[in-house]
């Protein structure tokens, strides 16, 4: 959505944003500084900081929530939390809190990896916050397998990335319908109450527990839907949000249909389309730059495109290893998500297999805190107990072959993604489907990528124009959200709304700062996302 949904949440879940909503120009936003009352009988917690890892400078608590909040006396669950303070000069203006996608995303974890990707103004004067929401990482996690161990057999037991074959589809159904048998039988209690609903209300919790009468906020590809949740449950509380990589909140519900709906989620939200268009950039760029800047090129685009679908060919026939001809278009799925270095990356994977030799791993580079276990699992029990998906696993293959005819390989990729929710046994027992243009004490900001292999500018256009009162800035460049494929530009305009209101201005652009395969610049993000179940959606 990022938006595979895929429960290992290493992808990022979004979707465009697109529509520029008249409003004025600029917003005064109040300074964060006058108390809020409370919003629930449920007490504020308290925050009690320590150091994440001795000598960290980022900090980390633990705070109780309901599992329920309609049932706020009932059995409470943990938030694992982090924050790493406002650096200066400045006064200190409240805390900016971030989701970074998923579902599934932990941002104990992802925060620290992402924190120099925010604009430095902000991180002047905000502490920046995130938390594991509900269900997943440190906090109270859903866990179906019991040790990694029994995880890892669990996995090996499927295909990788989607299956090819009536023997495979079969293999692939039956192990997704195992997984819900699993974590149906663990904790059925806490599927139920994973929901985006349920994690705004956490949000809410949180914003009060730092003294904040208002929320600044960060979302980045489900963080969005996250974030319009948020804005219209609470459309009083909203200082300044930020939604990058925008997912259809209609296509997130499926609120206009009865029944089944008519097509799986990502084909709803066109990230099908959307990851096609951007791969077709993809080789378009690296057949111009040639062999010197893309190890894939041919020397033009339209020999570059053809060495691919000759590539995917043989590999049906003879993968290299294991990397099968699913496996290769599940890698380009998810190298797409970062330009730098990931489509470079990509060009040497894919020139690897042309010449036979298995690609080698990128180098792993170690969080500044520890991963938790974060399986499958975790992701898609947020997603597939709140977005509905045709329930009968049998009618994917019809879907993959209409997702093919549009968008090709990475059609395939997309339908199979959400498939594992047609087996998941948990609804969401608190879910929000909409409105969704409930009208918010400030204006919101959507950022979106033109060419976003997971989150497509027209869903950012959708959510515009579902917004009560929000502005598109557009990036003319690629890769999943603007955060991860930085933009001077997009850094600057999002300073002055998250500092004082002030909006871009109607129908703003920026670009990119490094164009693909020019000279890269460091990164130090994770990108997360994917399917419903299948690997991951940030």
């Amino acid at each position: 959505m990022l938006i595979s949904i895929r429960l290992a949440a290493h992808r990022r879940l979004a979707v465009a944003v697109a529509a520029a909503i008249v409003c004025s120009t600029t917003a005064t936003v109040p300074a964060l500084a006058q108390a809020a009352a409370p919003l629930s009988e449920v007490p504020v917690p308290q925050l009690d900081w320590t150091p994440c890892v001795p000598g960290s400078p980022f900090e980390c608590a633990t705070v109780k929530a309901p599992l329920d909040y309609r049932h706020p006396g009932g059995r409470t669950i943990e938030l694992a939390v982090v924050k790493r303070k406002a650096t200066g000069p400045g006064p200190r203006l409240g805390s900016l809190f971030f989701n970074p996608g998923g579902p599934g995303g932990p941002g104990k974890v992802q925060m620290p990896q992402d924190y120099e990707f925010f604009p430095k103004e902000v991180r002047e004067r905000f502490d920046i916050v995130s938390w594991d929401p509900r269900g997943i990482g440190y906090s109270t996690a859903v866990n179906c397998f019991g040790s990694p161990e029994k995880a890892a057999a669990w996995a090996e037991s499927k295909p990788i990335g989607f299956p090819v074959g009536k023997k495979e589809r079969a293999t692939w159904i039956s192990a997704y319908a195992e997984l819900g048998r699993l974590c149906e039988k663990r904790d059925p209690a806490l599927l139920r109450h994973v929901s985006t609903a349920d994690t705004a209300q956490d949000l809410d919790l949180l914003r009060r527990a730092v003294g904040d009468p208002q929320l600044t906020y960060l979302g980045i590809s489900y963080g969005t839907i996250l974030g319009a949740t948020y804005a219209n449950m609470f459309p009083g509380k909203v200082r300044a949000l930020v939604l990058d990589g925008n997912i259809d909140p209609q296509a997130w519900t499926d609120h206009n249909s009865t029944g089944d709906p008519k097509l799986p989620l990502f084909l709803r939200m066109g990230t099908d389309v959307g990851a096609a268009a951007t791969f077709d950039r993809f080789l378009t760029l690296c057949g111009s730059a040639g062999t010197a800047h893309c190890a894939f090129s041919a020397g033009s685009p339209e020999a570059t495109r053809s060495k691919f679908d000759k590539l995917t060919l043989r590999l049906r026939k003879h993968p290299v290893g294991a990397w099968t001809y699913a496996a290769t278009v599940d890698a380009v799925a998810n190298a797409l998500y970062v330009v730098h270095p990931g489509w470079t990356d990509l060009g040497g994977t894919l020139q690897d297999l042309w010449e036979g030799r298995t690609p080698e791993p990128p180098a792993a580079v170690p969080p500044p805190i520890p991963y938790p276990y974060a399986g499958i699992e975790q992701g898609g029990a947020v997603s597939c107990s709140d977005s509905p998906e045709p329930r009968n696993p049998l009618a994917y293959h019809r879907f993959e072959a209409f997702a093919a005819a549009r968008a090709g390989d990475l059609g395939r990729f997309w339908t199979w993604a959400a498939e594992p929710c047609a087996t998941w046994p948990a609804v969401a027992a608190n879910r929000y489907t909409g409105p969704w243009n409930t009208p918010t004490a400030h204006p919101i900001l959507l950022v979106n990528p033109t060419y976003d292999p997971s989150t497509p500018i027209r869903d950012a256009k959708a959510m515009g124009r579902e917004l009560a009162s929000s502005r598109l800035l557009t990036l003319n460049g690629y890769g999943h959200t603007a955060l991860l494929n930085p933009s001077s530009c997009v850094q600057g305009y999002e300073s002055r709304y998250i500092i004082d209101g002030t909006l871009p201005p109607v129908g703003a652009n920026c670009t990119q700062d490094t164009p693909p395969f020019t000279a890269s610049r460091p990164h130090g993000g994770l990108a997360t996302g994917g399917g419903a179940m299948a690997d991951s959606i940030k």
